[in-house]
């Protein structure tokens, strides 16, 4: 379930870029498709470059390898859609597209951000799922994005995730299913905004208590937390459902094992790292 009524009116914007190769395929003054062309290099298309009033740019399912720096000058561009590509680096002159509020690149090759891309100034739904990011490729600044409503970090190779995720206060909807998280920062619990949080399929043995802060059982609320080592008892209140188990991290019983937890914990005794499934990563098969 993705609400994102709040932060933009057109709640459907992201279900449309990210099938943006179901869309009738043209270029206008406003709207430019190119979906599954075949495109290599945005000198096949350098017309896009001169549609001034440009607002919308879907290049999903292309073989792009690489940005222009010239992709600035875009500058009434909103949405931008480069899903499934080959792009191994974006430019740093992207995060000053300034109205940009959608940027999906996901499913590329991409192993870092450029610096300073934190500095978009309106910035609201980010996708960088399927690639090969982790906590050593965001640029200082990137928990700047403080108009960022979705984040999606799906199949990357996240270890940890900064505390600097706390500064993200208006983030609704936060994705990071399949990488290999030991920890998630207690700072999550401190995003008001919160409605949706996928965790599943990491390494994960124990939450923060903090997480139970969250309003994450109501009925326009979603918490996705299986295929994870999680110790016995959270083991248990999950088999019982979610709601038990953010009941359980609320309980002093439950802060008392998480510190005692947190104490003994080592790197003999965090789960390992499933290389065989990370080999056949689709980021990483289609790099060679």
């Amino acid at each position: 379930m993705l609400t994102l009524s709040k932060c933009f009116p057109d709640s459907g914007a992201h279900h449309r870029v990210t099938r943006g190769a179901n869309l009738t395929t043209e270029v206008n003054e406003n709207e430019a498709d190119l979906a599954d062309r075949g495109i290599s290099s945005l000198d096949e298309v350098s017309k896009i470059f001169h549609t001034g009033n440009l607002t919308r740019l879907t290049l999903s399912h292309n073989r792009i390898r690489a940005l222009p720096s010239t992709i600035a000058s875009l500058v009434n561009l909103e949405i931008l859609n480069l899903f499934n590509n080959h792009i191994e680096e974006l430019p740093a002159s992207i995060s000053s597209l300034p109205k940009l509020r959608i940027l999906n690149v996901g499913m590329n090759r991409l192993y870092s951000l450029p610096r300073g891309f934190g500095s978009f100034a309106t910035l609201q739904v980010l996708d960088l799922s399927y690639n090969n990011l982790n906590e050593r490729s965001l640029p200082a600044n990137f928990f700047m994005l403080e108009t960022l409503c979705a984040l999606f970090l799906a199949d990357n190779d996240f270890e940890y995730l900064s505390p600097e995720i706390g500064n993200l206060k208006n983030l609704q909807f936060l994705v990071l299913r399949d990488n290999d998280l030991i920890a998630i920062p207690k700072e999550i619990g401190s995003l008001p905004a919160l409605r949706e949080l996928h965790i599943q399929g990491n390494r994960l043995t124990v939450l923060p208590p903090e997480l139970g802060q969250l309003d994450l059982t109501g009925q326009k609320s979603v918490l996705r937390m299986d295929n994870n080592p999680w110790v016995p008892a959270i083991a248990d209140q999950l088999q019982l459902g979610v709601s038990h188990v953010l009941d359980y991290v609320r309980s002093d019983t439950y802060r008392f094992l998480f510190g005692r937890h947190t104490q003994t914990m080592t790197a003999a005794t965090v789960p390992i790292r499933n290389e065989e499934r990370k080999a056949k990563k689709m980021s990483r098969l289609r790099g060679k």
